[in-house]
C-alpha cells in the first residue's frame, strides 16, 4: 500500500514525484509503462542527443489524423522522462492570458500571478535568471543559442526577420514580449535536459520513492465510488495489483482519457460499445482535444549549401499576432535546419504554427485492451478561425522563404507548389489536406468546476464523482496554450506536486 501512485513518469509525473517525495512520511510509487535509465552514461543516444528528437526507439507508435482522411504517426515519449525525454526541448512558456483565461474558465488557482511562482521553480534560467519573472536555481536548465552557435539557415532567418520589419526579441519567455529571436531550450551542449535528468536523478536517493519500470497501466481499480490502486499487465501476461491512498494519472493526454475510458469512467455510450461497465459517467472524457496545427515551407538549397543533418534543427523563434486578431502572438513561424534526407539535396524548412486555436478534436477509446492504442482525430481548421490564421501565417512564412538571406540560399520552393499558387482559396485547401500536430494534445481530462458538462476534474486535479483519483498532466488543460507544452506540463507537476507535499489532507492524506 503507497500513500501515492503515480502513472507516468512524464513531464508532470516526475514533477510531482520528485516534489511529492520531499514529504518523507509520504510514500510514493512512480510506474512507467518503458524503460528507466538511472544512469546517465548508460543512456542511449537518441535521449542524450537533443539536437533532434527521438522517433521511434522510445515511442508509442501512435497514429493520428490531423485532417480528415489522413493516418500519420504521432510521436510519444515511452521511457521515464516521458516526452521530455524525446522531445525537442523547447522551453517556452506560454502568455499570461493562457492562463487567466483558464482561471476565468473556473480555474483561479491558474491563473498567470498563480503559475509564475512554478515556473520561476522549475527553471534555472542560464541567460535572464536575474529577472523577475524568471527563476535561477531550478531543476531544468535553460539557455538560448547566441549568433555564433545559430546554423547558417538558423542566423540567417533572424536577419530575414529583421529586414522584414518584426523587432528582435531576446527573450521569448519575457512575459510582454514579441518578435524574432533566440529559442529558450531546457539543453546543454547535446544533453537533452529531461524530466529523468533533472527532477528524477537527485530524487532517487530518497528511500520512500520507487520507480517502475517496464509497468504497463491496464486500469484503474474502481471499488464504490473510489480508486483504491491500478491493474499492471505483467511481462509473462498476468495482472499484478499496486493498492494506494490516492492515484495520480499522469499519462498524457492521449493515454490519460484513454486509460479512465478502460476503467469505466467517460461517455457511457462509447464505453458500453467496447463492452465496458460505466462507472462513473463523464461525457467530457477524451473530448476537447487542443493542439497546434503546422505546415511547413519546404526549401531545396542551392548547390553548395552545406545543410547539417546533425546539427540543431531548431534554434530560432518569431512570435507575432495575426491582423486584426485580440488573441496576442497567437501565430509562430520556426526555422528548420535540415529536412529531406541526408544523402539528398540541401533542403531546409519554415513552419508556420497556430499557437492559439479555437477547434477542438476528440481521443476516442481503441478497444478496451489496454495494448490497443486510441483512436486520435485532432480535426485541424475545421474552424474556420483557425483556417484563416494559418493561411495567414503560410503566407508570412512564404515571404520569409522570398527574403534575403533565406532567398540567396534557395535554388527553389519543394512545398508548396509554387505551380499552384498562393491565393487564398488554394492556401486553404493546402491547410485542410496536410495540417499536421506540433505535438502539443492537450484538454482531454479538462478540468473546470462540476457545473461544467465537459470538465473531468476540478482545479485541483481531482476527479469529479471519484474519490482517490486525481489526474494531472496535459489533458487537464482547459486549452492549448501559445506556447510548446513541456513547460506547461512540468508546471501543472511542480503544483500540484507542492500541493501534495504541503496540503495532503486536502486529497484524502
Amino acid at each position: 500500500m503507497f500513500d501515492i501512485l503515480i502513472v507516468g513518469a512524464g513531464s508532470s509525473g516526475a514533477a510531482i514525484a520528485a516534489r511529492a517525495s520531499e514529504n518523507p512520511n509520504l510514500s510514493i510509487c512512480l510506474v512507467e509503462a518503458g524503460p528507466d535509465y538511472p544512469d546517465l552514461s548508460r543512456t542511449p543516444r537518441d535521449l542524450i542527443n537533443s539536437h533532434n528528437n527521438s522517433y521511434t526507439d522510445h515511442d508509442w507508435k501512435f497514429r493520428y489524423e490531423p485532417t480528415t482522411g489522413r493516418s500519420v504517426a504521432f510521436p510519444r515519449g515511452r521511457v521515464v522522462g516521458g516526452s521530455s525525454a524525446v522531445n525537442t526541448t523547447i522551453a517556452l512558456r506560454g502568455m499570461p492570458e493562457d492562463y487567466d483565461e483558464w482561471a476565468a474558465a473556473g480555474n483561479p488557482e491558474w491563473a498567470w500571478d498563480q503559475v509564475l511562482p512554478a515556473f520561476r521553480r522549475l527553471e534555472r534560467d542560464l541567460d535572464f535568471g536575474h529577472e523577475p519573472w524568471h527563476g535561477d536555481a531550478g531543476p531544468i536548465s535553460i539557455r538560448r543559442y547566441p549568433r555564433g552557435e545559430l546554423t547558417t539557415p538558423q542566423a540567417a532567418f533572424l536577419d530575414a526577420a529583421d529586414r522584414l520589419g518584426y523587432p528582435y526579441c531576446a527573450d521569448a519567455n519575457e512575459p510582454w514580449g514579441y518578435g524574432a529571436g533566440p529559442h529558450p531550450m531546457n539543453k546543454l551542449g547535446r544533453l537533452r535536459v529531461s524530466c529523468a535528468v533533472g527532477y528524477l536523478a537527485p530524487a532517487r536517493i530518497r528511500p520512500n520513492l520507487h520507480i517502475r519500470s517496464h509497468s504497463h497501466v491496464s486500469r484503474l481499480v474502481l471499488d464504490k465510488g473510489r480508486c483504491a490502486g491500478v491493474e499492471v499487465l505483467q511481462a509473462e501476461g498476468g495482472i499484478e495489483r499496486l493498492n494506494a491512498r490516492l492515484v495520480v494519472v499522469c499519462a498524457g493526454a492521449l493515454q490519460s482519457p484513454a486509460l479512465l475510458m478502460r476503467s469505466g469512467i467517460g461517455e457511457r455510450t462509447q464505453l458500453e460499445n467496447h463492452g465496458i461497465t460505466c462507472v462513473r459517467e463523464h461525457p467530457g472524457v477524451g473530448k476537447n482535444l487542443s493542439d497546434h496545427p503546422a505546415l511547413s515551407v519546404v526549401c531545396r538549397g542551392k548547390d553548395g549549401l552545406k545543410v547539417d543533418h546533425d546539427a540543431p534543427i531548431i534554434q530560432t523563434i518569431l512570435r507575432y499576432t495575426s491582423p486584426g486578431s485580440d488573441k496576442r502572438n497567437d501565430l509562430q513561424i520556426e526555422q528548420i535546419s535540415f529536412a529531406g534526407k541526408p544523402d539528398g539535396p540541401p533542403m531546409f524548412a519554415i513552419a508556420a504554427v497556430l499557437e492559439y486555436q479555437y477547434g477542438r478534436g476528440e481521443v476516442l477509446l481503441g478497444g478496451a485492451d489496454p495494448l490497443t492504442a486510441p483512436i486520435v482525430h485532432n480535426r485541424f481548421c475545421e474552424d474556420e478561425r483557425d483556417l484563416k490564421r494559418l493561411v495567414g501565417c503560410m503566407r508570412d512564412t512564404l515571404g520569409f522563404a522570398a527574403t534575403s538571406p533565406l532567398a540567396d540560399m534557395t535554388h527553389s520552393i519543394s512545398f508548396p507548389d509554387p505551380a499552384r499558387g498562393t491565393d487564398d482559396a488554394t492556401l486553404e485547401t493546402l491547410c485542410r489536406r496536410f495540417s499536421a500536430s506540433g505535438y502539443h494534445p492537450c484538454g482531454t481530462v479538462k478540468m473546470g468546476p462540476e457545473n461544467d458538462p465537459l470538465a473531468v476534474v476540478d482545479q485541483y486535479g481531482r476527479c469529479h464523482g471519484v474519490d482517490g483519483l486525481v489526474i494531472a498532466d496535459a489533458s487537464i488543460m482547459p486549452s492549448v496554450p501559445r506556447a510548446n507544452t513541456n513547460l506547461t506540463c512540468i508546471m501543472i507537476g511542480e503544483k500540484v506536486g507542492e500541493w501534495l507535499r504541503t496540503r495532503p489532507t486536502a486529497y484524502g492524506l
